[in-house]
């Protein structure tokens, strides 16, 4: 973890008001459409932290037992999901291949396991609906030129950020910064 660096917190300006520009994406193009996606995350990872952090805040303060059990889950999943993906070449290859299908594979496996424990609803509006918004978000924020030019040093390796090592943990390291 030497060397990682979170990256500055993007103005309210830049992400969601008056000079952020906002496109459907191009659904016919789904490299291109990924390609949005993962700059985003990179780009805005500061801000979506922040907007995950306060759902969590919300859910956990009414709900946190429910919360803390949902998290662990997640995180249980996701951590054997890429342990499985390094030490086995056909999930390898699949989570490069269908990185939507696997990112889905571990939100659904999640709620299995929640729906068995309780906290369905926690699971939902905790972790799954942050995720949904923020994932939004990148689908539809257009690029500027700041945004690719800070993409581009976080793709050659000057700079590693949070986003980027688990973008890199599902497989998508060599999308970034294209």
């Amino acid at each position: 973890m030497a060397g990682v660096q979170p990256p500055p917190l993007r103005s309210l300006d830049d992400f969601l008001l008056c000079s952020a520009r906002f496109a459907t994406p191009d659904v016919r193009n789904l490299d291109r459409w990924n390609n949005r996606i993962i700059n985003n995350l990179l780009y805005y990872q500061s801000n979506y932290f922040l907007c995950v952090l306060g759902f969590l805040f919300i859910v956990g303060y009414f709900e946190p037992f429910q919360l803390f059990t949902g998290m662990t889950v997640v995180t249980l999943l996701f951590t054997g999901f890429v342990w499985a993906a390094e030490n086995q070449a056909p999930i390898r290859r699949f989570r490069r291949n269908h990185p939507t299908v696997s990112m889905l594979a571990i939100l659904v496996a999640s709620y299995l396991f929640i729906s068995v424990l309780g906290g369905v609803a926690v699971f939902l509006f905790g972790i799954a609906f942050p995720i949904f918004m923020v994932l939004i978000h990148a689908s539809v924020r257009l690029r500027s030129l700041k945004n690719k030019l800070e993409n581009k040093l976080e793709s050659i390796g000057l700079k590693r950020t949070p986003m980027g090592i688990i973008l890199e943990a599902l497989g998508q390291e060599q999308e970034a910064g294209s």
